[in-house]
């Protein structure tokens, strides 16, 4: 019979335990799919490339304006032209709200609905919980973020056909390649957005609030974004994460540049890390009452 540490000191497990088949990832997983915020989340990225195919039937084609061509007036030239534009107008802040959502959202709703102590009266491990919830919301965010490109890549066919990718600096770029390289945009995109993952992880395990978590991650995103735009700051919004959330366009043109992505990715991984570092830190001290 194997033991546990619980409380004040080693109890014995019920014959079979194995602390490693507690809460399996696809329980957790399909505990987060049932969920309406995850169907209402979804639903809105999956609208969002029909609401941009309605604005441009209405407004007209875009076009460049005092000679300047931006990746937006662009988005009505191809099926890949159409989904670059979706992810250009949603990486800064519309990707970041489900990001937010489903990492802030786990441990703080179960401490909400006061069944967080159950599940570790289960018991299941408090750093088998926290890994497991970790995982499921970090790919529910990598499945949002590859919804977006995926439905805009079919409407944006469907409405303006299949064709080469047409860079605004000049060019333009195969669909077969320009397809690869939105998947490099997509991957390089999700990585960026670990800092805020991991940011508001930490506030889901400080917090029996869920919006809190959620709104405080999204809020200091939103801080960084208006720190970025204080140039006096000089060389010091290099260590923003929000310095760097476009990078992703370097990834576009003729001769990809990946300086920026890669220290783009740096950057939002070390921040990442330190905040799953202190949420496992935190949560195993945290005299959970609810």
């Amino acid at each position: 019979m194997s033991t546990l540490t619980q409380g004040t000191g080693p109890v014995e497990a019920a014959p079979g335990y194995r602390a490693g088949r507690t809460l399996p990832l696809r329980v957790e997983l399909a505990r987060q799919l049932r969920r309406r915020r995850t169907a209402v989340m979804f639903g809105i990225l999956t609208v969002l490339p029909l609401v941009l195919v309605a604005a441009f039937a209405i407004g007209g084609d875009p076009g460049g304006r005092s000679g300047q061509v931006t990746l937006m007036d662009t988005a009505t030239a191809s099926g890949p032209n159409f989904a670059a534009v979706n992810l250009f107008v949603s990486a800064g802040f519309l990707l970041v709200i489900p990001v937010a959502l489903f990492c802030g959202d786990t441990v703080a709703s179960e401490a909400n609905w006061s069944s967080l102590r159950y599940l570790l009266a289960a018991p299941v491990p408090r750093a088998r919980l926290l890994w497991s919830k970790l995982v499921v919301a970090l790919g529910l965010s990598l499945a949002a973020m590859v919804l977006l490109p995926l439905v805009a890549l079919a409407v944006g066919t469907a409405a303006y056909g299949w064709g080469p990718l047409h860079v605004p600096t000049g060019g333009v770029l195969d669909a077969g390649p320009a397809t690869g390289r939105l998947v490099v945009v997509v991957a390089y995109l999700f990585g960026s957005q670990l800092v805020t993952a991991g940011l508001a992880f930490w506030l889901s395990t400080k917090t029996d609030a869920p919006l809190g978590a959620v709104g405080g991650a999204v809020g200091l995103t939103i801080v960084g974004n208006v720190l970025d735009a204080v140039t006096a700051l000089g060389h010091w919004r290099d260590f923003l994460p929000a310095h760097w959330q476009f990078a992703w366009a370097d990834a576009v043109q003729p001769r990809p540049e990946w300086s920026g992505m890669i220290q783009g990715t740096a950057v939002s991984v070390t921040y990442a890390l330190v905040f799953f570092a202190l949420a496992f830190r935190s949560f195993a001290r945290k005299d959970v009452v609810s």
